[in-house]
């Protein structure tokens, strides 16, 4: 199923004809060494076990990134759950807070503003289509181009998060980033128009 497809990148649900994509990618030490971690490459074995799940995970939606209709990377996207909004301190917020992680797998398309554009159109997808209110992401604090990114597109730093995400034989502190869709909100009116 087509999520959104815009004039260069689209985003589609994940098919079970993706798994060798998604084990090429998460075998490369280029991409491991910014999601999952270079110690933890995955076989096909892996791959299904932590993409194809037997059950639901509470909304999470597993997508595959394409670049003229090329598969080029993975996004998912969830309702945060009550864990999660207890750690991210989001206890008595009424609104629809979603969280998402993404990574591009083919490493010849990094560098190219692909991930900008990525981040916005994910981004105005939630808003429009899942009604969220704020979208938050925990990037690893060390990585400034991921950081980087998202802050050009509408994303703030709101808690620092120590030692929350086991990478590469340790505890590594993470970033909470928010994008509240009431402080961008003129800038969502600029992009419809």
């Amino acid at each position: 199923m087509i999520l959104f497809q815009g004039q260069e990148l689209g985003l589609r649900s994940l098919e079970p004809a993706d798994a060798g994509l998604l084990v090429q990618w998460l075998s490369d030490p280029g991409v491991l060494e910014f999601y999952e971690g270079r110690d933890r490459p995955h076989d096909m074995d892996k791959v299904l076990e932590n993409f194809y799940p037997d059950e639901d995970e509470h909304g999470l939606t597993r997508c595959i990134i394409e670049y003229h209709s090329q598969a080029i990377g993975y996004l998912q996207f969830y309702p945060i759950d009550e864990e999660e909004l207890g750690i991210y301190g989001y206890q008595e917020y009424a609104g629809r807070i979603y969280g998402m992680d993404q990574f591009i797998g083919e490493t010849e398309y990094w560098n190219r503003g692909l991930g900008s554009q990525l981040i916005r159109e994910t981004v105005a997808y939630l808003i429009e289509q899942k009604n969220a209110s704020k979208i938050v992401m925990d990037p690893q604090a060390w990585n400034a181009r991921a950081l980087r990114v998202y802050e050009k597109n509408g994303f703030v730093k709101k808690k620092l998060l120590e030692k929350h995400e086991w990478h590469e034989g340790e505890y590594r502190d993470c970033w909470l980033i928010e994008y509240d869709r009431k402080a961008n909100s003129a800038e969502l009116a600029i992009r419809k128009k």
